[in-house]
């Protein structure tokens, strides 16, 4: 079931403190294939980053892991690529793209990937 939840982490850092590393890290762990959108190539293991949204894809997930004011930027994209579920993890809570994605279909979450990973939800 894994292989077949794409899942895009926005936000993605080479710095293994920050949340977004320790995320993709642990998907492909889980066996998900990942796309990690970053500001700047970079890689996480074998996943390299990219710096362009990905269209013409299917995302299962989007996962974000970073600010709302940053988001604007990805909004419409976000909306275009039309992710099953769209999760929202600590720090990164945005009430208009919430809204927005559940009045789209998106199931939207206020959650933590990493915490959904390690529980068996996600």
């Amino acid at each position: 079931m894994a292989e077949t939840k794409k899942t895009l982490v926005i936000g993605a850092s080479e710095n293994p403190a920050r949340y977004s590393y320790m995320a993709v890290q642990k998907l492909k762990d889980f066996g998900y294939p990942v796309i990690a959108l970053g500001r700047e190539l970079g890689k996480i293991g074998d996943t390299h980053f990219i710096t362009e949204f990905p269209t013409n894809q299917h995302i299962d997930t989007v996962t974000l892991y970073i600010n709302p004011v940053l988001q604007k930027q990805y909004m419409k994209d976000i909306l275009l690529l039309h992710p099953n579920r769209l999760i929202f993890n600590p720090g990164t809570e945005n009430e208009e793209l919430y809204a927005i994605a559940k009045a789209n279909g998106i199931e939207s979450l206020e959650a933590c990937t990493l915490v959904l990973l390690n529980t068996g939800q996600y």
